[in-house]
């Protein structure tokens, strides 16, 4: 599901919230305009259903590319996801194809100035805090593992990873998880 532009291509930014509010069951399949039917509709999503961290992905080779809408429906999705409480964080991926000084040292990632800006225009266009912008290098040819790719990818992961479960603690202190529907179940089948 992308952001892609045009009639009939990408999620709209409704159906996009209707996935991070947990009310469209996998195996739905966008149309546009179309509404899920009471098969793909959750009326009463669970903590589990709902969307816990939002990534928004985007190529660097391809960021010079996008065009306004774009990145405005990346900030009406954010927006969407930050009312609900959900973290959003992006990934710029591809980074040794569009970077020159990293395709040949991915060392050098974070002081390359070129890839700074940007991570930086990935923050001023989408409003994500470059403190939730990660750089990674994808695996494409590559036979053998490489340490510094595996580094930046394994960071990335721990950082989505603590923010869903920042996400989870955040809705349990709030009694959003379902444990009171739980706990008050026990007591009804306890009297």
């Amino acid at each position: 599901m992308g952001i892609e532009r045009g009639s009939g291509t990408g999620a709209e930014v409704n159906e996009i919230k209707l996935i991070l509010e947990g009310r469209i069951r996998e195996g739905f399949k966008f149309n546009s305009g179309s509404p899920p039917s009471a098969q793909f509709y959750n009326a009463n999503p669970t903590i589990n259903d709902k969307v816990h961290v939002l990534v928004c992905v985007i190529p660097a080779s391809m960021l010079d590319l996008m065009d306004e809408r774009s990145f405005r429906k990346i900030k009406d999705v954010r927006d969407d996801a930050s009312e609900l409480g959900i973290p959003q964080v992006a990934i710029l991926t591809k980074i040794d194809e569009a970077c020159n000084v990293v395709q040949y040292n991915l060392q050098y990632v974070y002081r390359s100035y070129w890839l700074k800006k940007q991570m930086e225009k990935v923050s001023v266009t989408t409003g994500i805090p470059m403190h939730c912008i990660f750089p990674v290098r994808n695996y494409s040819s590559e036979i053998e593992t490489d340490d510094d790719m595996d580094s930046l990818i394994l960071s990335t992961m721990r950082k989505i990873i603590d923010y869903g479960e920042d996400f989870l603690n955040d809705q349990s202190a709030a009694g959003d998880d379902g444990t009171q529907e739980i706990a008050l179940n026990q007591n009804m089948e306890h009297a």
